[in-house]
């Protein structure tokens, strides 16, 4: 399996339940799809480094995870779908 490093931000004004669903339901994608979970890390609600949809702030959240390759492409079409993620990034940590 490979390692994977994912970032994504939330919209900073979800309700506290919806944010802890959001980042369950992203982590059950890896888990699910024969994936292994390393770590998650919520920073928290950050400044922007410039307006996304006349949003400033974002709730940051780093996913470390191992799993097979064609997972990243299905972590990046249910970012793609959810109006809670504002910006993602999947990176390859084997290749870095």
């Amino acid at each position: 399996m490979t390692k994977y490093e994912s970032m994504y931000i939330l919209k900073p004004d979800m309700e506290e339940e919806k944010k802890d669903a959001a980042i369950k339901r992203f982590s059950d994608i890896v888990t699910g799809n024969g994936g292994e979970i390393e770590s998650i890390d919520e920073w928290g609600k950050k400044r922007l480094a410039y307006p996304i949809q006349y949003i400033n702030d974002g709730y940051y959240v780093l996913m470390t995870f191992a799993a097979p390759p064609e997972l990243p492409a299905e972590l990046e079409r249910n970012y793609k779908i959810s109006d809670d993620i504002l910006r993602y990034m999947v990176v390859n940590l084997d290749n870095a």
